[in-house]
């Protein structure tokens, strides 16, 4: 194994928000190895998705393009196969480069009965993006409504279900839960569920990789996206804890026990991935390669838990576009809390700059910048900087969000025409007040910087 490049491993749960982490005293959460995690490296505090949802996210992150660019507009598209991917280039250098769970590269869901298949294997595409090996599962709403429509088994993870006599329970639970209101203690067993699952099948291909060749191992949890189904361990453990209620929600339909169940549930979730992470950092601690493994952890977008009357993603708030981002290994900064802006495909260019990899080729459709717009977080992690980007975009459909750290706009070329939103950040941290009316300037700026971001996309 060369010495100068890391075994990369790599946390990317599902809808995390980026304020649910046990270093956030407002909140009762328990991430004990998520916490020190974060006391052996950096976290950032101002990491942002390229854009709310699952497939363009990842789009984003496979390729190291920005949501303008990836191609990947919504969930009703799949990952172009000619964009070349960061696992491509770890995979021609010499890694092996593994992944397992809900990578959510393919997703069209206007050919839902087509493509809504991952194999039984979870095999289907993974060579093509460039994976030596891997397990690519359902998510949570997708396996359901597979099985539904073909009345079997489509992934792997139904299919480990069918065969434990437990698919019917499964997909019935689903059918009956809303992703939010109904949050629900799921009749499967510990050992079934889905994280779990995940976390079984990941160390086992970290167990067995060879020690002379470096690796990379994605973990991709369903949790902590909806439904807020949880196993009766988890329910137990978290029934008695309360939580702060959403900020400015006014739905009559949720009830006080209603948004508390769901937010015991999610942080139940997050306390079972936060377990996860453990059990893979002891396992590269027992191969030995503690010190020289890359540990990340980030998501591919937040979740709104009821805030503004929101649920889910898909919107500007912070809890959708914000992520939390933790990382240590080799040569990273112990303890430190980085108020730079970052975005979640920066870690594209991070982990081929840690392998000694040049960027991603601009793809020969010629549509793209050709200047590649992931950038790595080396500098900042190492200590060298403690700035990154002047500002940071995300985007969904007919809005776009710029950050520079105080400030964030939002232009939204709705039906209803272009509507303008600017929160200051430093005295509206929950994003309540537009002030666009009383700063035309930062919003003339900001704007400015947008256009310049977009300027060869159309928005």
């Amino acid at each position: 194994m060369s010495a100068t490049q890391p075994n990369i491993l790599f946390f990317l749960p599902d809808q995390h928000r980026p304020d649910w982490l046990g270093v956030n005293p407002d909140l009762p959460l328990r991430t004990p190895n998520l916490d020190r995690l974060t006391e052996s490296g950096v976290r950032f505090v101002n990491a942002y998705t390229p854009s709310p949802l699952c497939a363009p996210a990842r789009a984003c992150l496979a390729s190291g393009w920005d949501y303008e660019r990836c191609r990947v507009p919504s969930n009703r598209e799949n990952y172009p196969l000619d964009l070349p991917t960061y696992y491509q280039r770890l995979r021609d250098a010499g890694y092996r480069v593994a992944g397992v769970g809900k990578f959510d590269l393919h997703k069209d869901l206007a050919a839902a009965k087509a493509d809504l298949d991952w194999h039984l294997d979870g095999s289907r595409l993974l060579d093509e993006w460039g994976f030596t090996e891997g397990i690519d599962t359902e998510g949570k709403m997708d396996g359901s409504a597979a099985y539904r429509a073909a009345g079997r088994p489509k992934g792997p993870y139904l299919h480990f279900l069918h065969q434990r006599g437990l698919a019917e329970v499964y997909v019935q639970e689903h059918a009956e839960s809303g992703q939010h209101r109904n949050a629900y203690v799921t009749a499967l067993p510990d050992d079934a569920y889905c994280d779990n699952w995940i976390a079984e099948n990941g160390l086992r291909f970290l167990r067995d990789f060879p020690e002379d060749r470096p690796w990379h191992l994605v973990i991709n949890f369903t949790g902590p996206h909806g439904p807020m189904d949880v196993t009766q361990r988890m329910h137990d453990a978290w029934e008695d804890v309360t939580f702060p209620m959403p900020l400015e929600n006014t739905q009559p339909r949720y009830s006080a026990e209603d948004h508390q169940r769901n937010r015991q549930h999610y942080a139940a979730m997050i306390e079972n991935i936060d377990r996860q992470v453990g059990r893979f950092i002891d396992a590269v601690r027992e191969r030995g390669e503690l010190d020289r493994t890359l540990i990340i952890y980030a998501s591919d977008h937040g979740e709104m838990l009821g805030d503004h009357n929101r649920w889910g993603k898909a919107t500007w708030y912070a809890p959708s576009s914000g992520i939390p981002l933790i990382a240590a290994g080799p040569g990273i900064r112990e303890g430190v809390t980085s108020e730079a802006l970052v975005s979640l495909h920066d870690l594209t260019a991070t982990f081929l700059d840690d392998a000694g990899i040049d960027p991603l080729p601009v793809p020969p459709s010629g549509s793209l910048h050709d200047r590649w717009v992931s950038r790595s977080l080396r500098d900042l992690l190492e200590g060298r900087t403690d700035r990154h980007r002047e500002v940071v975009v995300s985007g969904l459909g007919d809005w776009r969000m710029i950050v520079d750290g105080r400030y964030k706009l939002v232009v939204d070329k709705g039906d209803s025409g272009t509507s303008l939103l600017l929160y200051d950040l430093e005295e509206d941290p929950h994003e309540f007040t537009n002030v666009a009316e009383a700063h035309p300037e930062v919003v003339r700026r900001l704007r400015r910087a947008l256009e310049a971001a977009t300027s060869d996309t159309g928005f």
